[in-house]
């Protein structure tokens, strides 16, 4: 009788586990349906990094256009733009600017340009808490990586229930180091230039311009 109730007991807590984790793949699947019907997404951002270990604590803003896989990145003074094909590294304070390729397949790196979708494969995915933010109602998901050999312990993507946009993303290192990514400001479908995407080295006359590859 006492093996029954524990295998009872232990078939319950595996069906309630699974039908959480179906929870949060359905939450996500709705996420990126809805983040693939906007033309372009535009976000105004608060970037926060810590370890109290290492005693780091740094703050600071920033902003994404982001259309497709191309994406201009404007955080702590530096401008990131990516074609597509190439990434440029501006850096008005060394008159520098870095020209690489991007790899879009690596799962262990966050690029803007998989920031809203980049929890769709590598990651095993399990509902988490419910905060209310303001009145908003965040339902966190948490995603572990799969890839054992990945710095990241989990990554915990908080969504606003309601709209389905996320709100932040809280990246955990194994080593303490805490990252995370505010949304302040959500906007789709705005009217962009034409070389929106396109790096003008004309701009840029005194620059030195370093080519990795």
């Amino acid at each position: 009788m006492k093996k029954l109730a524990t295998y009872i007991i232990l078939l319950f807590v595996t069906f309630f586990v699974n039908s959480q984790d179906k929870k949060a793949k359905d939450l996500l699947d709705q996420v990126t349906t809805k983040i693939k019907s906007h033309q372009n997404i535009t976000i105004d951002f608060k970037y926060t990094l810590s370890n109290s270990k290492e005693n780091i604590n740094k703050e600071s803003k920033g902003n994404v256009i982001i259309q497709d896989n191309k994406y201009v990145l404007n955080l702590m003074g530096i401008t990131k733009i990516f074609d597509g094909k190439k990434n440029y590294t501006i850096v008005p304070e060394d008159e520098e600017i870095t020209i690489s390729s991007v790899n879009e397949k690596n799962d262990t790196e966050i690029t803007p340009s998989k920031m809203l979708t980049f929890f769709n494969s590598g990651y095993k995915n399990y509902w988490d808490i419910l905060q209310d933010v303001k009145g908003r109602k965040i339902q966190y998901i948490k995603l572990v990586p799969i890839n054992t050999k990945d710095q990241r312990k989990e990554v915990l993507l908080g969504i606003d229930s309601q709209t389905k946009n996320i709100y932040n993303v809280i990246e955990i290192g194994k080593n303490g180091t805490k990252t995370t990514i505010t949304v302040n400001s959500f906007k789709t479908n705005q009217p962009l230039s034409k070389n929106q995407f396109t790096f003008v080295a004309s701009k840029y006359p005194k620059y030195y311009i370093n080519k990795l590859d």
